[in-house]
């Protein structure tokens, strides 16, 4: 991978609305839901929702760094989901819906803890993402991948994720492909 070229791994509750977000970033070069962050080999979507495996959701984001800040991608993360939330996310509740964010980086470290120091000053509730060295990341299985913009009209992405993604949009206009 190019020096431009990076990966991010963000968690925040159902990978289904991190990933239709984030596929509007100009500078977001792919996007893969899967899973990260556990104790099994190959862990599936049935065994992740059991809770055993110890895996989260998450989005793996490759982005060119020239075109969307690491820190940049991170804001829109905080934005997309509540931080406050232990293992859960709204109705979405276990720890493969925690919110984390695994680093590839120490400068990714840095600069995640320094984005949660500065979020928890403007909020009354602990900020509870956890923040953990990248894993071994499984992608999840191909129906997973894109979810939203194949099944908008799928109750969870009309009710749940629209509105989301409707606010994301008008917060982060700029930042977003046509």
């Amino acid at each position: 991978m190019s020096s431009t070229k990076q990966l991010a791994t963000f968690g925040g509750g159902c990978f289904w609305c991190i990933d239709a977000a984030f596929r509007r970033v100009k500078g977001v070069l792919s996007v893969s839901s899967g899973y990260t962050g556990g104790n099994t080999d190959n862990p599936t979507y049935k065994s992740v929702c059991s809770g055993t495996t110890g895996h989260a959701e998450v989005v793996q984001l490759e982005f060119d760094s020239t075109q969307i800040s690491f820190e940049t991608l991170l804001v829109m993360f905080f934005t997309l989901h509540d931080a406050t939330q232990l293992n859960r996310q709204g109705n979405d509740i276990g720890t493969q819906y925690r919110s984390v964010v695994y680093h590839h980086s120490k400068e990714q470290q840095q600069k995640t803890q320094a984005i949660i120091t500065e979020l928890q000053s403007h909020v009354s509730e602990p900020i509870v993402t956890e923040l953990s060295p990248a894993s071994l990341y499984y992608p999840g299985e191909h129906y997973h991948q894109n979810y939203y913009n194949e099944n908008p009209e799928q109750g969870y992405c009309s009710i749940l994720i629209a509105p989301k993604l409707q606010k994301f949009e008008m917060l982060f206009k700029e930042f977003l492909t046509e």
